[in-house]
């Protein structure tokens, strides 16, 4: 009982952080003359991707490398197949030029340099600086190529969806912003707290949780902001948001996640032989499925959340 309690209030805080999130990002994102997407790629991505860091790097530290890894693997999967998918069936997702020619690819890159530094079984100390390197990389070329591109800051929201916040509570905004963000990670927290309590107590394995209550727990951030931004009419938020994330969980959360870890982070057989493995080729099947019309058709989105359910099936059939 107390877990499931905690994870209903876990749940609570995840809704009314996103809500505050959403609406105190694009706001921001309006004065500052940035476009959502980049709030979406960067502060809100970096901000939800934070229960895996503090996950991972806990369970790293405590020997829990499946836990840490599946983790990382599981919830990518959910981002790209559930997230997405949920999106698409709520309203098409629609993908603008710079999406498609760099955010989509730097997606798929993250995936297969993953599976290419585990190939051996173990993320070094020198890999770990590596993909660290890399999220710094990439949040620095899209900070780049904001500032480069036409102001667009209002492209595809609704002028209802960004309202402006007068004298002191515009000043708020930022607070509010960062606030929400604690509040999501406290919420995700919560979450998964309960909700690996509860599957515990009926003796789920330790792998199994970390690809599927961890993964799909950490995961609510993304859910939610999704499903709160895309209701609100701000797509481009969303998407930012569930691609970001997707990179700097391989890149920034894995990578810390390696360096935490005196000699480095080892990979379990079941996560490098199977679960990353399917991680890389449903990254490289979706891929054409985005840049078809250069949208996601509720279809899609479909076929995207069926394709997760399959998985979740053969994983619960075969691990438990």
């Amino acid at each position: 009982m107390l877990s499931l309690l905690t994870a209903v209030a876990g749940l609570a805080l995840l809704l009314g952080g996103a809500e505050v999130l959403v609406r105190s990002g694009t706001r921001v994102a309006t004065r500052l003359g940035i476009p959502p997407m980049v709030i979406g790629l960067t502060v809100v991505s970096v901000g939800t991707s934070l229960p895996e860091l503090a996950i991972g790097v806990d369970a790293a530290r405590s020997g829990s490398p499946g836990l840490a890894t599946g983790n990382i693997v599981g919830t990518n999967l959910v981002n790209l197949l559930v997230v997405l998918g949920v999106g698409a069936v709520l309203r098409p997702v629609l993908f603008d030029r710079r999406t498609l020619r760099f955010d989509l690819p730097c997606m798929v890159a993250a995936a297969l340099l993953l599976w290419v530094l585990a190939r051996d079984g173990v993320l070094t100390t020198g890999e770990g600086m590596l993909m660290v390197a890399a999220a710094a990389g990439y949040t620095v070329a899209v900070v780049v190529l904001a500032r480069r591109a036409p102001s667009t800051t209002t492209v595809g929201l609704p002028e209802a969806s960004l309202p402006e916040a007068p004298g002191r509570a515009a000043r708020l905004d930022p607070l509010l912003l960062l606030g929400s963000i604690a509040v999501i990670v406290l919420g995700a927290e919560l979450l998964v707290e309960g909700a690996v309590g509860g599957a515990r107590a009926v003796g789920v394995s330790e792998a199994v949780i970390g690809l599927t209550v961890v993964a799909l727990g950490t995961s609510a951030p993304e859910l939610v902001t999704t499903v709160v931004s895309t209701l609100r009419g701000n797509a481009e938020m969303a998407v930012g948001n569930v691609i970001g994330s997707s990179v700097y969980n391989i890149a920034l959360v894995l990578g810390v996640t390696v360096l935490a870890v005196p000699g480095g982070l080892v990979v379990p057989d079941e996560v490098l032989d199977a679960d990353l493995v399917l991680m890389v080729g449903a990254t490289l099947v979706a891929l054409p499925l985005f840049l078809t019309g250069s949208r996601l058709s509720r279809l899609e989105g479909g076929l995207m959340l069926a394709a997760y359910a399959g998985y979740l099936t053969w994983l619960l059939s075969t691990r438990l």
